[in-house]
């Protein structure tokens, strides 16, 4: 629509969803997922594996700082800012304990599906004699020795419990009459929660590691009446501050604040809802705890992050079916890789596209006597990293390595120190970038001598350098020798090495320097175009929308005409359709068998496009906490291509696609009449390498 002579308050709350209702949203998306009987049934444990590890993400990150803990700092600026945090608090309990309710209801669907394909889950109760003998000889000779029980007395301190451990709360009367409890941890992890047992042929049969525990409770507390057993779990903040001062260097103050983290207060406790009240007293007095951090779930309902176990049975029919990645045949193994950058550049959509290519880059960079140095952002990698491998290879070929390793990954610090310790016994030049940002750029440059001259050759990433992950996430990535571009990454790589500030860049936008103004710059410029008469259009494909300078802009531009499309997989805290504000804004996210990773950024120009793509969401932990790079998609063949057959192939989505209403909630997607069934990832699947023209 025309502006209208006096703008509207662009900033004002209403206007916003807020991040931590919206980080709920997209579990619901996820739990959707779990229930849609059209998704293979393991697949569909597998959704719901991710609901509840999601959930307690949830209570270890957010809820900490409405709570009054956690780390301090941007990445928990949200753009509405509830003014009623104890209502907002309410709110997020009600949508918990929905979801809550959702995850119950859908185990018992799966239960039953299950079934069908001889999975089943047995009780203790419902065990044959010969599978009751068993489990209580699995029980003396597997778990008995591994268990501690400590009494919850006046006489005993109050145990510590770690976070997001499965527990059992015994209830037991004494000789005297007394009655007594007791906590026991359960060994998940040393053993299998779901414990196989024996079983007619063709089936699979499967009794959960604490009922066998509570079946067999008697052995640890001999002459007590064992009046009841009841499970349980805490969760503990672990949203970890690293605190540096001039007597530690970066690692030592990261170990120290990890070594924290299981310390963490308490932020929650989900209880069996048969618990008895004066049970669960004891320990929400002791774990400091309020009524409304108590929540009470079914038996089946706790800890299903354990499905994990389930989704890895060897049952292909009951999974998605595999399918091969793509290698373009110039970027084969009989191939030179560096020959095929040289001719032109290269993006790579993983997984559709196999992410060996870019092992075998860092394979040949190790083999080649003409590579002098190799230079690499690291963020996550998986624990038997062949990056990691290969890094170490032409270390000890000769080459110069050098790796920027981002210590504080969350949840992946311990691994990357060990990694960082690894490669500097070796003689790798690791350093670990600013002491106040993350860095979170995915960036790799090799440096080859080719006719007496130094080429460069560099690899840019919206994702890690974790193979695992790239099977499992959608990222895109370019291999160019594009000179400039190299230039750029080489005097980013000795910013983050020696001293990082502001420095002149061609091409590349770098936050928390240039990022974000020049994304606002962008957007301006559509809207500008759009008031003169010209062609404007923008598309966005993000993983989060939160900061509110970008969303006002995107707001601006709507207001003066110009069709918004945005792609936001997780959190989005712009409301769509709103009138007079934000009525030429669509906003999908994509929830399919692949976590949607990539970022695009796509501004029409009057015919003239441009495009970026990289690490960088819109947050404000992006924009402003961390060192991210976008880099421009400059060969305007490739950004057609990747325009029609990536970005508008994912926006015209309409199978797993879910639109944003005003009013903060999602509605799934359906073809109109006539319209074509798009399923994306689907298409991706089946058109590999379409994005190579």
């Amino acid at each position: 629509m025309p502006r209208s002579e006096r703008e509207p308050d662009l900033y004002d709350r209403s206007l916003y969803i807020n991040r931590e209702i919206s980080w709920l949203a997209f579990n619901r998306r996820c739990l959707e997922e779990a229930m849609d009987p059209t998704n293979p049934v393991l697949e569909r444990v597998k959704f719901l594996a991710i609901c509840y590890g999601n959930m307690d993400e949830f209570f270890m990150i957010r809820m900490p700082g409405l709570l009054g803990g956690g780390a301090e700092g941007i990445a928990n600026i949200g753009p509405d800012a509830f003014e009623d945090e104890e209502q907002l608090i309410s709110i997020l309990n009600e949508r918990v304990g929905e979801l809550i309710d959702g995850y119950e209801e859908c185990w018992n669907a799966l239960e039953e599906d299950l079934a069908q394909e001889g999975v089943l889950f047995r009780k203790y109760s419902e065990m044959g004699h010969k599978q009751r003998m068993w489990a209580d000889d699995y029980y003396m000779e597997r778990v008995h020795p591994l268990l501690t029980p400590l009494a919850l007395d006046i006489s005993h301190p109050f145990p510590f419990i770690s976070s997001n451990s499965l527990n059992i709360a015994v209830e037991m009367r004494d000789g005297g009459g007394e009655v007594r409890y007791a906590r026991l941890k359960v060994p998940v992890g040393i053993l299998p929660r779901f414990v196989k047992v024996p079983a007619a042929a063709g089936r699979r049969e499967f009794a959960l590691l604490e009922n066998i525990i509570k079946a067999n409770v008697g052995q640890l507390f001999p002459g007590f009446d064992i009046l009841g057993c009841y499970k349980f779990r805490i969760t503990r903040n672990a949203d970890v501050k690293v605190t540096i001062d001039e007597a530690v260097d970066l690692m030592s103050a990261v170990e120290t604040a990890i070594d924290s983290r299981d310390l963490g207060f308490p932020v929650r406790m989900v209880v069996e809802e048969s618990m008895p009240e004066d049970l669960v007293a004891v320990f929400a007095k002791n774990l400091n705890l309020r009524g409304n951090q108590v929540t009470r779930a079914s038996e089946q309902g706790m800890m299903l992050t354990d499905l994990w176990e389930i989704n890895g049975l060897p049952i292909p029919a009951l999974k998605d079916r595999p399918f091969k990645p793509y290698v373009p045949p110039e970027l084969a193994e009989s191939a030179s890789i560096f020959d095929a950058i040289r001719q032109k550049d290269w993006v790579l959509y993983h997984p559709y596209e196999t992410f060996d290519t870019v092992i075998r880059f860092l394979r040949e960079s190790a083999d080649d006597a003409r590579v002098q140095s190799i230079k690499i952002c690291l963020y996550r990698l998986g624990k038997k990293s062949e990056v990691i491998r290969e890094l170490m290879r032409a270390k000890e070929k000769g080459k110069n390595v050098s790796v920027l390793m981002e210590l504080r990954a969350k949840f992946d610090e311990v691994n990357n120190i060990a990694l960082a310790k690894q490669l500097e016994k070796l003689g790798v030049h690791v350093v670990y970038g600013p002491v106040e940002l993350k860095v979170h750029s995915k960036l790799l440059q090799v440096v080859r001598l080719e006719d007496d001259h130094l080429v460069r050759y560099t690899h840019l990433s919206s994702g890690n350098y974790n193979a695992n992950t790239a099977k499992q996430y959608a990222d895109l990535s370019l291999l160019t020798a594009n000179q400039e571009l190299g230039e750029d990454v080489g005097e980013l790589f000795n910013a983050l090495t020696g001293y990082f500030g502001p420095r002149d860049y061609r091409h590349l936008l770098v936050a928390p320097l240039t990022l974000k103004d020049a994304l606002i710059g962008l957007i301006r410029r559509e809207a500008e175009t759009q008031r003169k008469g010209g062609r404007a259009h923008i598309a966005m494909k993000a993983n989060g929308l939160i900061d509110s300078d970008i969303i006002a802009e995107l707001y601006r531009a709507s207001r003066a005409g110009v069709g918004i499309d945005l792609s936001i997989r997780g959190l989005c805290c712009l409301r769509p359709g709103v009138k007079g504000v934000s009525e030429t804004i669509t906003v999908t996210s994509v929830v399919d068998r692949f976590l949607e990773h990539s970022r695009i950024y796509y501004f029409e120009n009057d015919g003239d496009p441009a495009m970026y793509m990289g690490s960088s969401d819109m947050m404000p932990r992006n924009l402003l906490a961390r060192v991210e790079v976008l880099f421009p998609v400059l060969d305007k063949e490739m950004l057609m291509l990747i325009r029609e057959r990536i970005l508008k192939v994912n926006l015209g989505d309409n199978v797993k696609a879910r639109e944003l209403r005003p009013d903060g909630t999602y509605v799934k997607r359906a073809p109109r009449e006539g319209e074509k069934r798009v399923r994306s990832q689907r298409w991706f699947m089946e058109n590999r390498g379409a994005w190579h023209g």
